[in-house]
């Protein structure tokens, strides 16, 4: 159970911030960007869900899921697997939260037409919201991935596959609320030339 009774502690008054291993991290620290980031795609996907809580209830439930996902997302990546005993068991991201996405996924896009051309972020105001959470989620992915290049630090191989399918299905969840990809803005390559 989290429990936050102050918000300030001034701990992190020295530009650093503690991990759920108790490290001491600076802020800049590329593990603490990546769970930043994770946090960032969250915000945004909380902002769609203000267009898509009356509009199209399925695909705000499936946000909400996402949503929780997205702190356990994060918890899994403050708190680093470095083999040592932290006296409890850290929270992971796991195959069948990947594959809820993947089913939702696959539910969204029975219906639509397949693309023909690169979708600009746009459309409908909850379409707009929708690829701006898909964007910053591929930024948390680029960040988790750079992460995985520093042989000190170890990143959960499933979040990445799970922040990877959180984009796809933003993607396609942008689609269904733009009439279904009929209200979609497609790229025309050389149009303005």
């Amino acid at each position: 159970m989290v429990k936050l009774n102050k918000i300030y502690t001034r701990t992190g008054d020295d530009g650093t911030t503690g991990l759920g291993s108790g490290e001491r991290r600076l802020k800049s620290d590329l593990r603490v960007e990546a769970y930043g980031a994770v946090d960032e795609a969250n915000a945004c996907i909380g902002m769609a869900r203000v267009h898509t809580a009356t509009e199209n209830p399925d695909i705000d439930a499936m946000l909400g899921r996402i949503q929780n996902d997205m702190f356990d997302l994060g918890a899994d990546l403050s708190t680093p697997d470095t083999g040592k005993d932290l006296g409890y068991e850290p929270l992971r991201i796991i195959a069948s939260q990947t594959a809820r996405i993947e089913a939702d996924i696959d539910r969204l896009n029975a219906d639509l037409a397949p693309l023909r051309s690169f979708v600009l972020n746009g459309g409908s105001p909850a379409a707009a919201a929708l690829h701006l959470a898909r964007t910053v989620a591929r930024r948390a992915e680029r960040v988790m991935v750079a992460l995985t290049q520093d042989p000190d630090e170890h990143v959960n191989r499933e979040g990445i596959r799970y922040i990877n399918r959180v984009s796809d299905l933003l993607f396609v969840a942008a689609r269904v609320v733009n009439d279904n990809g009929k209200a979609d803005v497609l790229w025309v390559p050389g149009k303005n030339r």
